[in-house]
């Protein structure tokens, strides 16, 4: 559908003469457009994020947790301990298995006093650490024996992010009353919580907490990796066996890293969908506008089309001009709100990486950016379909005739 260059320039003169109208047109798409590029981008990177933890690195790995209504290590409802990290790795299919300590640690700096998180780990079997694929920024990483010392998150190192005071390597830090040597921090993670967690191996875990009976808040295994889901049955059944549980009166949870990751993709999927089909119905709302404002328009200029067609003016000439109009207003409020949707994300992240959700990043795509104009055009211009055909179907003489 090819239209002429007087009819693009006719059409460009009457939006411009019908500002107002214009504007508020174009005002009522652009926000429902840049909503949706606010949360498609934010979305898409989330996913991208995710995509990172289901790599090699972590596609082998089974969660097993005990079951209970707090926080791993912190609920003691029910526990996991080594006999269970035994039968766990006598499992055919495991190749390594290992268990992780949790604690919550008070730490003191001056005047102020904060809670954390406190992970030990065998340094032998790292597995935990290969979960969250983060690596050491400074400093090295806990070796087996090492009492008294600590690898810390990203965060520490940050004045008045954690505290007052940012630390460094070999100062000391006071968690649960013990001055402890720092070896080591972290790389961001890219969230405050798991960038403000202690580490410390699982033996200098017991003497921190004399007086708690630790159990594990998580055993972590390598699995064969082409058979992870066999793997995990077999896990579970041998650890019910173990228990003295039945089948579904399982006290432990057993699950492959990548299916825990699927299971939050499918969380995410519903949340990004639900918000996104609360834009698409702005932009549906906003083309019922479009479509008012233009069955407005031809009425305003019902004589004036009766002396276009009398001037040799044609239905299909006609029907473009008005089409043209709308999708026009469409694609100018999809260029807006792109731009403004753009804008929004970039400070949004920036304000977010500045609280300490760097994970949370945008991402952003040609395919995003010019999929949301097409889209926002075609908005438009099937907004604006039907009242230029009832406009390509007026009559001449009865135009001519309208007072």
């Amino acid at each position: 559908m090819v239209i002429s260059k007087e009819s693009v320039k006719y059409s460009l003169n009457n939006i411009k003469q019908s500002k107002a109208r214009s504007v508020l047109t174009i005002l009522s798409i652009f926000v429902g457009i840049a909503t949706i590029f606010i949360f498609v981008s934010f979305g898409w990177g989330l996913y991208e994020y995710i995509d990172e933890f289901t790599s090699s690195s972590s596609a082998d790995k089974l969660l097993i947790q005990p079951k209970g209504s707090g926080v791993p290590g912190l609920d003691t409802t029910f526990k996991l301990l080594d006999d269970d990290i035994d039968v766990i790795g006598r499992t055919p299919g495991i190749y390594e298995v290992t268990g992780s300590y949790m604690g919550a640690g008070e730490i003191i700096q001056d005047d102020s006093k904060k809670y954390a998180f406190v992970i030990g780990y065998d340094p032998k079997i790292p597995l935990i650490m290969e979960l969250s694929n983060v690596d050491i920024i400074e400093g090295r990483k806990l070796r087996l024996g090492d009492s008294g010392k600590v690898t810390l998150g990203y965060n520490y190192m940050i004045k008045n992010k954690i505290f007052p005071k940012a630390y460094s390597l070999n100062s000391k830090i006071n968690i649960q009353g013990q001055d402890l040597r720092i070896v080591g921090f972290y790389e961001s993670v890219g969230n405050p919580q798991d960038d403000a967690n202690i580490y410390v191996t699982n033996d200098f875990m017991i003497e921190l907490y004399p007086e708690k009976d630790l159990s594990y808040g998580m055993i972590i295994a390598r699995a064969d990796k082409n058979n992870v889901n066999e793997v995990a049955e077999r896990v579970e059944k041998k650890l019910r066996q173990h228990r003295g549980l039945d089948e579904g009166k399982e006290d432990f949870s057993v699950q492959s890293y990548a299916d825990l990751l699927e299971s939050f993709t499918v969380v995410l999927d519903i949340i990004i969908g639900f918000i996104i089909l609360i834009a698409f119905i702005s932009v549906i709302v906003s083309a019922v506008n479009t479509a008012n404002t233009m069955i407005t328009s031809v009425l305003e200029r019902f004589k004036e089309i009766g002396v276009l067609k009398s001037i040799g003016a044609r239905n299909a000439e006609i029907f473009k001009i008005f089409l043209f109009e709308s999708g026009f207003l469409g694609f100018v409020a999809g260029v807006i709100g792109v731009l403004i949707g753009w804008l929004a994300t970039d400070i949004g992240a920036e304000i977010l990486d500045n609280l300490g959700y760097g994970f949370l990043t945008p991402h952003y795509s040609w395919v995003l950016f010019a999929g949301l104009v097409v889209f926002a055009t075609l908005t438009g211009a099937i907004s604006g379909m039907l009242p230029a055909w009832r406009a390509s179907k007026i009559n001449a003489v009865d135009a001519l005739r309208y007072e």
